[in-house]
């Protein structure tokens, strides 16, 4: 209960000064005890008078309604005038003054200059005039010199000249400068003693020292200038209040750069992704969802004895959702989130980093519990004195403090530090311990599921056809079985285009799904269909067709056996990825022709898949070899493929029998840069021999299984040449099934028996045909 002192105190701070009456106040102060009841009233009142209030206007809404306010008394004073083509101007005084201090201070330093060079002018008398025109004719009575290097002649009575002036004692002068102290003094020695002038009467010279304001401001006055003329540029073009975090408009903004750019999430600015927006890397989003927890939920963990970890860095391929998770974290956590990138540590001032670190921690401690995310923290974050001439003390300083701040705030602050980056394997180690990262995630690329549930997500945001055909047999299902069918068509459609996208990250899922309704808007088509998608993965992969790119018949021709002589090695090769497509259409990406196989989802490779991969990529050379009159460049890019499987087989894997279970690659260091070999001339020389052995095995089991099967390659190359694409149902139809079962079981169950094109016209894009991405070009 409280006493009428506490009413009083009440009714000044809660309730608008204006809106209580003296009345009012002696009513309330006539109870001696307050009751709960009346003072929410009065808490109540307040916040209605609160909203009662009117939001304050914006300058551009003050600005027109005073426009309109002026035109009003013009068109009271002025009944004709002409409305339209009135235009109202606003005079901005304060611009106006300073523009007029900036000129005069110009005019006052002009003024200051041009008298300065007047006085230097008025002392052009050389010494030598002023013995020949003033000494010898005895018209000086005393000599003074002033700060060593300027002489002042006082004259006689009546001498006066075009140089000479009258001095503070009215007797006239002449000034003159001197450059060395000693040899005026000898001069003058010797001009007397030749005039034959008595030492007792010789000129009396007199040093004084004297100084003015003006020789101590003329020497800084230009950059005086300068730094006035850049402070007044910098305010008008960053004006304080658009110069937040780091930035150096506004009267405090050159304070302010050492003051950290972090983002600042709540449930203010709420993020609107959450963790059921991401997929594909279910294990990932469960570690960070236990971050969350622990920060919502502390004392669950702590009264175990468990700590909170400090902190988790997520690493991985480009792409593959980094990013996208710790947006996640923001709009699930429920608790402040700080994000900023490495790279806004990076500043031109020295010492600037640093104290954007203090400032980013400091504030998230005020703010605990709260969770910071630092994007691409490689840019500050990579290994330091690794050896190499040179070095970036600042980013080195900007690092040192991350790692005293990570290390140096309490645990029971309640702060997570989360950081994505691409390239773990440079960060420094200090950085990566427990106590700081106690947590390494890892984002690999999504399998087959992953990308089935990645191709959901984002097609749940597109209108598509599959599911415009079961909306319009709704009437005839029940709910139930209506909701079962869209879910299994959607299922149905994810699966295909994920068993079409082996090796494709999130990023690259997005990308497709939106260039296919991309695509499906130029073509004016009301909804996106299953081709779309198709041809849009196509375009990711390949490029567009280029259709200006008009080859020859002969060299059609070639590109048309290279391209069967891949396809008929791949379709009989056990190991052999699948065959979905045979194109010898030209693309952007400079492909002449290409065969296009889906890998499945393999975490090992056997030394019998690579040697039939090696023999499929020579499949192309191998072809126009025995069915051309020449060879040609085409098979320049399988050449390279060839040679890489076979250097990885004998450097990395161990597969050579006389090289033995021997790593001699170890790769270059963190920049990749390959300084050295590890191994001698003679090694490399028996590892060059390998290379090409298996090379040349590759090249005449290539050879004698082409030759067997010369009419199918002369075949296909035929079909190929008049119909420029091939599909896996054409390639049955003039081959056969093919004899192995095929080992991706995505294929077996999305894609196997069908053809991709068969019996669906083609889009009228300016993109190709069906695609997967992984393929045997020719250049």
């Amino acid at each position: 209960m409280l006493r009428v002192s506490s009413i009083r105190f009440l009714n000044r701070a809660i309730l608008p000064r204006r809106s209580i009456s003296p009345t009012t106040i002696r009513t309330f102060s006539t109870f001696r005890p307050l009751s709960f009841n009346q003072s929410t009233f009065l808490f109540n009142k307040s916040t209605k008078d609160n909203k009662d209030k009117k939001p304050e206007k914006s300058q551009e809404e003050k600005d027109k309604e005073e426009k309109e306010e002026i035109k009003r008394k013009l068109h009271k004073k002025y009944p004709n005038l002409d409305e339209e083509n009135l235009k109202i101007y606003k005079i901005d005084f304060k611009t106006i003054g300073n523009y007029i201090v900036l000129f005069g201070s110009a005019v006052v330093t002009l003024y200051l200059f041009t008298k300065a060079t007047n006085n230097a002018e008025s002392h052009e008398l050389s010494m030598q005039d002023f013995i020949t025109n003033y000494i010898e004719k005895g018209l000086v009575t005393k000599l003074t010199v002033i700060n060593k290097h300027i002489v002042e002649a006082e004259l006689i009575p009546g001498a006066m000249s075009s140089l000479s002036h009258t001095n503070s004692n009215g007797k006239p002068t002449v000034l003159f400068t001197i450059g060395s102290l000693e040899y005026f003094e000898d001069e003058m020695n010797k001009v007397q003693e030749r005039l034959s002038i008595p030492i007792s009467e010789r000129l009396p010279i007199v040093y004084e020292e004297k100084g003015s304001w003006m020789s101590y401001v003329l020497p800084i006055l230009p950059t005086i200038l300068l730094i006035g003329g850049l402070y007044f540029l910098t305010m008008r073009r960053m004006p304080g209040g658009q110069a937040g975090g780091g930035g150096m408009g506004g009267p405090n903004g050159l304070f302010k750069i050492g003051k950290s750019k972090a983002k600042l999430f709540n449930q203010e600015n709420e993020v609107k992704i959450k963790f059921k927006d991401v997929a594909g890397c279910d294990e990932s989003k469960e570690e960070i969802m236990e971050f969350v927890k622990f920060l919502q939920d502390p004392q669950k963990y702590e009264k175990l004895g468990a700590k909170i970890p400090r902190g988790a860095i997520l690493s991985g391929p480009p792409g593959t959702g980094k990013t996208l998770l710790a947006k996640a974290t923001a709009g699930e956590a429920g608790v402040p989130f700080l994000s900023v990138s490495g790279s806004e540590f990076v500043e031109m001032f020295v010492g600037v980093g640093a104290s954007r670190v203090r400032d980013l921690f400091k504030t998230a401690r005020e703010m605990a519990p709260s969770i910071i995310f630092v994007d691409e923290i490689d840019a500050i974050g990579k290994e330091r004195g690794n050896g190499k001439i040179g070095g970036n003390d600042e980013r080195e300083n900007t690092l040192n403090q991350l790692l005293v701040e990570m290390d140096g705030f309490d645990t029971t602050d309640h702060v997570v530090v989360l950081a994505g980056t691409n390239r773990p394997d440079i960060l420094d180690k200090a950085l990566l311990r427990p106590g700081r990262f106690d947590r390494h995630i890892s984002i690999d690329v999504p399998d087959v599921e992953g990308r089935k549930q990645i191709f959901k997500v984002h097609l749940s945001k597109i209108k598509l056809q599959a599911l415009e055909d079961i909306d319009v047999k709704q009437k005839d299902i029940d709910f139930a079985k209506y909701q079962q069918l869209k879910t299994e068509t959607l299922d149905q459609l994810a699966g295909r285009l994920s068993a079409l996208t082996p090796g494709f990250a999130g990023a690259d899922i997005a990308n497709c799904v939106n260039e296919g309704a991309l695509i499906a808007a130029r073509e004016d088509s009301p909804s996106v269909d299953i081709h779309h998608f198709e041809h849009a993965i196509e375009r990711v992969v390949a490029g567009l067709e280029k259709k200006s790119k008009l080859l020859t018949p002969e060299e059609k021709k070639t590109v048309a056996y290279h391209e069967a002589g891949h396809a008929v090695c791949g379709w009989f090769l056990e190991y052999a990825d699948p065959l979905v497509k045979v194109s010898i259409i030209p693309r952007s990406q400079g492909a002449l022709g290409y065969a296009q196989y889906l890998p499945g989802d393999q975490y090992l490779l056997s030394e019998i898949q690579f040697k039939h991969r090696m023999i499929m990529a020579l499949g192309g050379r191998v072809s126009e070899e025995i069915t051309r009159p020449t060879i040609t460049s085409g098979a320049s890019d399988d050449f390279k493929k060839v040679t890489k499987m076979a250097q990885h087989m004998v450097l990395r894997l161990g597969m050579s029998p006389s090289l033995g279970q021997i790593v001699y690659d170890q790769g270059g260091d963190s920049d990749g840069i390959k300084v050295h070999h590890n191994y001698s001339e003679t090694t490399a020389r028996l590892i060059d021999k390998e290379v090409k052995r298996l090379i040349d095995e590759a090249y005449q089991d290539c050879k004698e299984l082409l030759t067997s099967k010369l009419d199918l390659v002369d075949k296909v190359a035929k079909e190929l040449f008049k119909k420029e694409v091939l599909t896996r149902e054409d390639m049955i139809r003039m081959c056969g099934p093919r004899p192995f079962r095929e080992r991706n079981d995505a294929f077996d169950k999305y894609l196997q028996g069908e053809d991709a094109f068969k019996g669906k016209p083609k889009p009228k894009s300016d993109d190709g045909d069906v695609t997967p991405p992984t393929s045997t070009e020719t250049a």
